[in-house]
């Protein structure tokens, strides 16, 4: 079994532990509290699913330095379509989409009834803020301080196995 540095396994622990987060807090924010994600907050969660598994497979092929790398980057994607998605929330650009909606027709339903009942989630509408910070907003502040500990903890990490 491969010996792993402390800073290459708090960075690997990090990898799997900021996309958990996140991914818990909006699936937290969504059924717990009815914030239904418009199109744009799934594009945010989509690297985050990349990133789990990034870092899910550095345990099994340890010491994963490449998965940890790959799983921080999506990561900071994420966080940058965040930045992105809360500038549309505050106006400051214009979205590329329109807006969505959350309809899931169950059997023996109306079909027509289930999409006219749907909410219809806006993507340049902020659900809920904390402090004036939209929950892409602040997607975007996890996401890239997490990001930029990873990077830290493999600059760091690489130094001590030398």
């Amino acid at each position: 079994m491969a010996i792993v540095p402390e800073p290459l396994r708090a960075a690997r622990l990090l990898a799997l532990a900021v996309p958990l987060a996140l991914l818990g807090g909006a699936y937290v924010s969504q059924y717990g509290f009815g914030l239904y994600p418009c199109e744009m907050c799934w594009w945010q969660r989509y690297p985050h699913f990349a990133a789990l598994a990034l870092a899910l497979l550095a345990y099994l092929r340890p010491p994963g330095r490449g998965l940890i790398v790959l799983a921080a980057a999506a990561i900071a994607v994420s966080g940058l379509i965040g930045a992105f998605h809360a500038g549309v929330e505050y106006g400051w650009w214009e979205g590329l989409t329109r807006c969505s909606t959350t309809v899931s027709s169950q059997a023996g339903e109306d079909s027509l009834a289930s999409v006219m009942n749907a909410p219809l989630i806006r993507c340049d509408v902020a659900p809920w803020s904390l402090f004036g910070v939209s929950l892409a907003g602040w997607n975007f502040l996890f996401s890239m301080a997490g990001a930029a500990g990873i990077a830290f903890l493999l600059v760091h990490g690489g130094k001590a196995a030398r």
